[in-house]
Order: C-alpha cells, then structure tokens, then sequence
C-alpha cells in the first residue's frame, strides 16, 4: 500500500482558496432545501427567499459587455505562488511589512485565505481609463501565463500591451471587468469595521460608483471626496482646466449612527493650529476663549412656528426678530437660559445681530473631516513630485499623477486608529507613497501599522530601475534608510509595546513549485509514461526549501506573510522545519528531505492537532500509517 493511498493521508492545498466554493457552501447551511443533487435549485431558493426575489422584467441593473466572464475568472482559484527574495528585504526575520511584485488579480486570490477580514483599510490609484493607462488583459483561461507573458510587455503576436484606447470598441467594458474582480477580492479581505478609499477622475467615476455600489452595496458608500490635485489652471487646456480628482469611499459595513459599536468609525482629525486660533476672549469671559457661532437654523417659521419669536437686546432694548426663511436655533426657553449665562454675543458695540458664544473648552480635540480637500490639507501632484525628487532624480516622470504622501496620511488619520496594528494594503501600489505614509504617520503618532504594498512590474525603460515595482521597492528603502537616520542619536522615548517596524519582506508571484498534474490524451501513451515520470518527484525543478515553505504556508496552513520559519535542532537526522504564524499564535512542521525516518522526529512531539508536512516519496507505508495516528499528515 502506498502512502497516497491511505485514506488518512491528504495531499496539500494547490491552490488558493476557492472563494465561490466556500460561499456556496455558506448558502447550503442557509437554505438546505434549496439543493438538488448537490446543485443549487433556483426554483426552491426562489421559494424560500419568498418576496425578497425581484423578477420584474424592466428592473435596474448595471451591467457591461464581459461582465459574465469576470465574474467567471473570480471562480478559478489561482495555481502561482509567491516566492520570499530576502536579499531585496530589510530585516525579513522580524517585519510584517510586504512587497509583493506580481499581477495583483493572482496576488489577491493568493491573500484571500491568510487575510481574509484582516485589512482595516485599503487604498488604490487603478488606471483611470485616459486611453494611456495599462489596462491588464485578464486572460480567463490561464491568468498567470498571460501574467508571466506580460512581464514582457508582449504577447505572443509580439504586439505591445500598454494601454485601452477609446477606439477598442470595450473602452469601458474593459476597464470594468479589469476592476469587477479585483474589487471583488477586496471587499472580503476588508475587516467589519474596515474601509477602502479609491482614487479616480472623470473618465471613471461614474461607472467606478456603480460598480462599487454593486459590489460593496449603496447603503455602505461613506462619501466622494473631491483632492484639488493641482495649484493652478492650465491655460492650455481644450475645455475647462480639471483641477481636482475623487476618492470615493466605501465601508464594508456602515455605522447607522456614532454610538453604533458595529461598522467603520471615521476619526476625528488633529484640530489646527489656525482653528484654534478662531477662538479668543475680548469680553475677558471667566470660562475661557470662545467664538461665536450662527444663532439661526435652516428651518422656516412655517416648519418651526416655536422657534420664530421676537429677542430683546439687553444693551438696546430693541426686538430682534429672525427672518421666516431661517429661524432661531433653540426654543425660547433655551434663549432665555443663554441670555442668563451671557452665552449671546451682540458685538463690541453692543448692536449686532444675536450670535451664540462656543467655547473652546466645550469643543472637542478633533474635527470632523470633511468632503473637501484641498492642497494646504492633503498636498498636490506638484508636491508628490517633489517627494520622489527628493528620493530618485528622474522617475516623477513616470508617473502622470502621482500622489503626496500627505494625501495618505490623511485617510490614514481617519480611517485607523494607531495602536490597534492595522494593516494598509494597496495593491495598485505605483511608486508606493502609501508604504511612506505608513511608515511617516507611525512615527508621527506611535502607531503599529502595517503595510502589503502589490504592483505589477511595468517597464519603465530605465536601467536604474527597469519597472515601476523596482521604483517602489527602492522608495521603501530609502525612506527606512531616512528614518533610521533621523532615529540615531536621539533618547529612547518610544512607548509603543511593540518596537518600530522599519523593514519590510519582498514577495514575487511565480509559477507553483508543485507539479500540477494536467492530463494527456488516452490515445498518446508515450506522453502519459513521460509525465508519470515527471511526477515521481511531486516538486518542481529549481525548488528550494525557503519557496516551497512560503507555498504550503500561504496555500495549506493559510498563514500571513510575516510566518516565522526556525529549523527545528531538536531533529538531528531529519532537516525539519517550524513554521509560525505570530498573529494567529499557529504553527507546522515540515521536512522535505528525500527520505523520513519516523523514530527521528520523536522529538517533534507531534499531536493529533499538529500539521507535519512531507514528500509523498519520502513515506513508506510504516512510516505513513504510524505518522497518520500521531498528527494531521498531509503531503507534497
């Protein structure tokens, strides 16, 4: 009997999850009788969701030419992995910041498993569909071929792949079912209280809200923000000069109100230094500075009969009426309350219109943030070049619109909160500002966060920095270098429980290290007698322990990519390994050498809830049996 033959014994996970799987079998628990022979019965879920079904003929829809096959490349669970590149890394042992370089559709279905509800906040700058942009040609029946085929920029006819022209005929078909999965993916790694802000212009914007509300829901859409982008208008331009772009924000759940404990909470922002100095004392009132605020509301006399009402000016004697478009604030008896505690302000002559007086100690430390951000509040593309000016020399200008980083400080402000150890992911990443604006607010307010930064290596034609992946890695570096610099000299005056992250771990998507049985045609013998010899050795050629460890974590024990790998010394005649997760507190075994001797691994202790992990070849029957008793055996 071989080990595979073992009913106890279980290959590895191949793949990344299968997200459609998983919810289908959600929906089996749900509704049991609406399954058939182990398929979905529409009929019977017709019936049981009752009048929740909407089957009207003319009913709303958003739909696209392709939109079929987007959904359908969401149910094809990847077969890449990614690889760890400790030489590209800064202290790899101890950081849980990520790089990953690869195409983002593969690298988030890879990510599903380990960080599925994890992120709290994620932030994009995709392609805004000028005609210019990279638009990545999903390719539904082999993604990671045509991924591993575009790293070149070209496809098999050698025509180059870099942009969406408007004369396609798709234009916008395109750039939807580009964006339809990705957003998909990231919906669920968002936690329950998590937020996504995605950055767009007018080419999109309006497609970008419906697609969003499709797939987060309207009733979670937060609010768009307008970025002025740019100081000044440009005399050349055709039409109207464009001087802002949106961020729309979406909440995987929405709060119903600020006392609900389920759902985002936006933050307040530090009050300013000039908000602050709205507020003075020229009365020398004993409670303090104050500024006065509108005594009125936007209701009419018609709507508030009770707050229209005559006031008597104390210092004139004369009746101050408001007018009937927009009546006083409070009711009379609030009025009178004010009056006696010299709330109302009537000018330093005495004769103004009523005001109320609001003092800075009744006002709380933080604003609300508002709909409007404009360069003093969150920098311009101006500025950001700037910043990789001072990084880099030239590479600004690959980029058209590159972001500052205090526009992701910003929603860093708002979205997280400092010491609950976040985690950031932008897997849009470009020159990766967000990675710097992780890094730059956590030394700001002592925060924990973390960053997954994902970016496709586009050419860039520069042989400092061939791909835009290579522009971000290298930005990383030099920041940490920078605040590292910054760092010496000064006291030990950090209260963090945790020390500063200043490192990060490079990943890059390459094809499985797992040979992946493919089938042959019965009629060809020779070919199936060579691929059953291939399949002697499960591992593909050019595998090392380090690659195959980071697949079977990602794939089968569905670990972050901050896993700890030790080898276990305690196993003299084996080269075994332990592997841990530090968030979830789990760990593997695993040994790859090419034959396994069960009395070596006393020493691992091994019980039933235990994963070891090993080579199909490397069992013998004894061995397989025996090891199936004492622990969760799966092999490769």
């Amino acid at each position: 009997m071989t080990s595979l033959e073992n009913p106890a014994i279980d290959p590895i996970t191949q793949t990344s999850a299968d997200i459609f799987a998983e919810r289908i079998a959600e929906l089996r628990d749900l509704f049991p009788e609406a399954f058939s022979e182990g398929r979905v019965d529409f009929e019977r879920l017709r019936a049981a969701l009752g009048d929740l079904v909407d089957d009207r003929p003319e009913r709303y829809q958003f739909t696209w030419a392709g939109k079929r096959d987007a959904q359908r490349i969401l149910q094809m669970p990847t077969r890449a992995t990614l690889v760890p590149c400790p030489e590209e890394s800064i202290d790899t042992d101890t950081t849980d910041n990520v790089f990953i370089e690869g195409d983002n559709l593969e690298v988030l279905k890879l990510l599903l498993k380990p960080y599925y509800g994890r992120v709290k906040m994620i932030y994009i700058d995709p392609p805004y569909n000028t005609g210019n942009d990279f638009i990545y040609p999903d390719n539904y029946r082999d993604p990671l071929d045509t991924y591993l085929r575009l790293t070149g920029q070209v496809d098999a006819e050698g025509n180059v792949l870099t942009s969406n022209p408007e004369t396609s005929g798709r234009y916008h078909s395109a750039w939807l079912s580009m964006m339809y999965p990705r957003l998909f993916l990231a919906r669920q790694l968002l936690r329950e209280d998590g937020v996504i802000f995605v950055s767009i212009d007018d080419h999109e914007v309006h497609n970008l809200r419906l697609l969003m509300n499709e797939l987060f829901g309207e009733e979670n859409f937060v609010a768009t923000v307008i970025w002025q982008k740019k100081q000044s208008p440009q005399n050349d331009a055709i039409n109207l000069s464009d001087m802002h772009d949106y961020i729309l924000v979406y909440a995987k759940n929405m709060k119903s109100s600020r006392n609900d404990p389920y759902g985002w909470q936006v933050q307040s922002l530090p009050r300013t230094r000039r908000q602050d100095d709205r507020y003075s004392n020229p009365d020398s009132d004993p409670r303090g500075d104050w500024t006065s605020v509108d005594y009125t509301c936007n209701k009419t006399a018609t709507e508030r009969p009770n707050l229209y009402y005559e006031i008597i000016n104390p210092h004139t004697g004369q009746a101050i009426w408001p007018s009937r478009q927009r009546v006083w604030y409070a009711e009379k008896q609030t009025h009178e309350q004010n009056a006696r505690e010299n709330k109302i302000w009537w000018g330093s002559g005495g004769d103004n219109f009523p005001r109320l007086k609001r003092f800075r100690s009744e006002v709380s430390d933080g604003v609300v943030p508002s709909t409007w951000w404009d360069r003093a509040f969150a920098g311009d593309n101006q500025q950001a070049r700037r910043e990789l000016r001072v990084l880099f020399n030239d590479v600004e200008d690959t980029f058209d619109t590159p972001k500052p980083v205090r526009l992701l400080r910003r929603m860093l402000q708002i979205a997280t909160i400092p010491h609950e150890e976040p985690i950031i992911m932008d897997f849009f990443s470009g020159s990766s500002t967000a990675a710097q604006a992780v890094l730059e607010q956590n030394k700001e307010d002592g925060g924990n966060r973390h960053f997954i930064m994902v970016q496709l290596p586009e050419p860039t034609g520069s042989p400092d920095f061939p791909t835009i992946a290579d522009i971000g890695k290298e930005r990383i570096r030099r920041v940490i270098a920078r605040l590292k610099a910054e760092r010496e000299g000064q006291l030990p005056l950090d209260t963090r429980e945790a020390p500063e992250d200043l490192g990060f771990r490079v990943f890059k998507l390459t094809p499985s290290n797992l040979r992946i049985w493919s089938g042959v045609e019965q009629a060809d013998p020779a070919e199936y007698a060579r691929q059953m010899a291939l399949f002697a050795d499960p591992l593909e050629a050019g595998w090392t322990p380090e690659k195959v460890i980071a697949e079977v974590a990602l794939k089968e024990a569905g670990f972050g990519l901050n896993y700890r790998v030790e080898p276990v010394t305690a196993v003299a005649e084996q080269t075994v390994y332990r592997v841990t997760d530090p968030d979830r507190e789990q760990q593997f075994a695993i040994c790859l050498d090419d034959r396994l001797r069960l009395g070596a691994l006393d020493a691992l202790t091994l019980s039933r809830d235990d994963l070891f992990v090993c080579r199909a070849s490397a069992l013998d029957d004894d061995t397989a049996a025996n090891l199936a008793l004492q622990c969760r055996l799966k092999v490769i």
